[in-house]
């Protein structure tokens, strides 16, 4: 296996898999199938703003899943922190893909000068929960009913993982 960054041409399989892990479940609280063409206008505005978008791929350059992170917020006082997303293919779970994908972005955005790594995650999704506490994420809270999917009210954690020793300056 090996992780790169993305290129255009991954746009098909990149989407193919958050379809499956974030569409069709409360990994993602998107409500409807994207296309190849959306995911491709997304990965372009990531590489334009200077945001990575890795890759994990087999031998015959399948991807096997893929992690990001971008803004956290718009107001410039936010400019150190993102929120972060990584999603594997349902047959290559449990296989420790998401974790070698996220120890790559955690670096990758320490190389960056980054504070802080924010994941938002449904707040009943443990395995999430779990893998996230295992990269050194920590719960800061539940924000309660803040998303809708399923027809059902959802909750999110807020977890975060500080990438630096920075005083508070």
């Amino acid at each position: 296996m090996l992780l790169r960054p993305a290129a255009a041409s991954d746009a098909a399989a990149i989407t193919a898999i958050h379809n499956a892990q974030g569409v069709a479940t409360t990994a993602s609280y998107e409500l409807h199938p994207g296309t190849a063409a959306e995911r491709a206008e997304w990965l372009a505005r990531q590489q334009r703003e200077g945001f990575p978008v890795l890759v994990a791929v087999d031998g015959d350059d399948t991807v096997l899943g893929f992690a990001a992170y971008g803004r956290f917020r718009e107001l410039p006082g936010y400019d150190l922190t993102v929120e972060h997303s990584v999603y594997v293919a349902p047959d290559h779970e449990h296989a420790g893909i998401g974790l070698l994908l996220m120890a790559e972005l955690i670096d990758l955005a320490r190389q960056a000068g980054l504070h802080a790594m924010v994941g938002v995650v449904d707040a009943d999704n443990t395995a999430s929960l779990a893998f996230h506490e295992r990269l050194g994420f920590t719960n800061h809270g539940v924000l309660p009913q803040v998303g809708r999917k399923f027809g059902r009210w959802l909750d999110v954690a807020m977890l975060v993982r500080l990438l630096d020793d920075s005083p508070d300056t």
